[in-house]
């Protein structure tokens, strides 16, 4: 296997640092791969640098020190082949669903591809997410969890080459939460992406991830342990349960 497999994601010496409330923040030592079509999970307690090392992969942070590769590139900034899906949906209010997933495949797709080659891969992305019938809906008129799940289908609709999700959950409600988890793992297995994910709930880690990646408490944070989930897929949660 060759080293863009074993090393789609390649993290390696990473520092960051930064003033909080509570004093100054320091991840240090910062060295992770991920396969490619590998679903990673960061957990740890508040503070302790998840959101951070998310962030300084997505590209909206730059390290204090260290490098981060990409697909063999180094990330430098945003991009388009590194989609970030955060806890609170980023919805536009005044477009529908279809123009919110449409103004990311403009944006990426505009200058390369027609309007009706465009037009196909927003619709494609909705009924990936199973939001076919809401097209015309606006974000006001449907419910949290269909808000991530357009969330989610505009990121995907950009074909990145990686995944990155910030507590995707955390503000839904247990039975909301537990169907779009189920989604995430369909869909995940239909597109074979790379995904990193920050959550704080354990069970939900274990049921998505391949590895779960276990970062140490603040104010000086690292990589403690990773443990591979021996899980085969596809998963079923009644059946885990």
């Amino acid at each position: 296997m060759d080293d863009l497999q074993t090393k789609f994601i390649d993290i390696t010496g990473v520092e960051m640092g930064f003033h909080t409330k509570k004093g100054v923040f320091q991840a240090q030592g910062i060295d992770l791969a991920v396969r490619k079509g590998e679903f990673v999970t960061l957990i740890g307690h508040f503070g302790c640098g998840k959101s951070t090392l998310l962030n300084l992969i997505a590209g909206l942070l730059k390290p204090k020190a260290g490098v981060l590769l990409c697909a063999n590139r180094e990330i430098a900034g945003p991009s388009p082949e590194r989609a970030m899906v955060f806890q609170n949906h980023s919805l536009l209010p005044w477009l529908t669903c279809y123009e919110n997933i449409h103004l990311g495949v403009e944006r990426v797709f505009g200058a390369s591809e027609a309007r009706a080659q465009q037009r196909e891969r927003t619709l494609t992305a909705l009924a990936l997410v199973g939001l076919s019938s809401a097209e015309g809906k606006r974000p006001h008129e449907i419910s949290g969890g269909m808000k991530q799940r357009v969330d989610i289908a505009r990121a995907l609709a950009m074909e990145p080459k990686v995944l990155l999700m910030d507590e995707l959950f955390g503000a839904l409600d247990a039975l909301t939460r537990a169907h779009l988890q189920d989604e995430l793992l369909r869909i995940v297995a239909a597109t074979w992406s790379t995904v990193v994910m920050v959550t704080h709930d354990v069970d939900e880690a274990v049921l998505l991830s391949d590895r779960i990646v276990m970062l140490t408490n603040g104010p000086a944070a690292t990589i403690g342990e990773i443990v591979e989930v021996g899980l085969e897929r596809p998963r079923d949660r009644v059946a885990l349960a």
